[in-house]
């Protein structure tokens, strides 16, 4: 389990346009938001990530680079990019599984084609959203067992004004027993 203030595991892959991504290296002002995607067979998917492609701007006015990964291949990750016209979020993909699970990611089987009539991956990871502070540590973590019912965000553009303002720490740090 990922912990608050603590190290993220390691995170490298391959870029549709940015060349190589790798998390410790990323360079942010303050946090990267790293966000793990189902695929492009998930419309639900496609929704999300034009959202956070039209607020990927206002991320970045306040130091915070976004990306979006999968363990799609390169040519699956270029239809979804294609399909949400990304032209500021960078598309990560040939996320391995094992690094999924480290992640905290859960892992679904395929179920067939999807509602839009596109196959599933025979694994694949479910969503999770997590925001790296510059210095390698988990400020905060979303993970889903389902496609439904992910953060908002234009709430966590909102939430990165209370935190940038307040120097907000990370919770859920406490790890002793209870």
């Amino acid at each position: 389990m990922l912990i608050p203030r603590r190290p993220t595991p390691d995170l490298a892959v391959s870029t549709l346009d940015h060349g190589p991504f790798d998390l410790a290296a990323d360079g942010a002002e303050r946090f990267t938001l790293v966000v793990f995607y189902r695929g492009y067979h998930c419309p639900i998917c496609a929704n999300y990530l034009t959202e956070l492609e039209r607020l990927t701007p206002e991320f970045a006015e306040r130091g915070t680079k976004t990306i979006a990964i999968s363990a799609d291949g390169e040519e699956r990750a270029r239809q979804m990019a294609d399909k949400i016209e990304a032209r500021q979020l960078r598309f990560g993909y040939g996320l391995e599984l094992a690094k999924a699970r480290e992640w905290g990611l859960f892992i679904s089987t395929s179920k067939g084609a999807t509602s839009i009539g596109v196959m599933e991956p025979d694994l694949f990871p479910e969503p999770g959203v997590f925001m790296v502070r510059n210095d390698g540590t988990l400020y905060y973590a979303s993970v889903q067992t389902m496609p439904f019912v992910r953060p908002h965000f234009r709430e966590m553009v909102a939430a990165l004004d209370f935190v940038i303002a307040n120097d907000y720490p990370a919770r859920g740090e406490y790890t002793d027993p209870v």
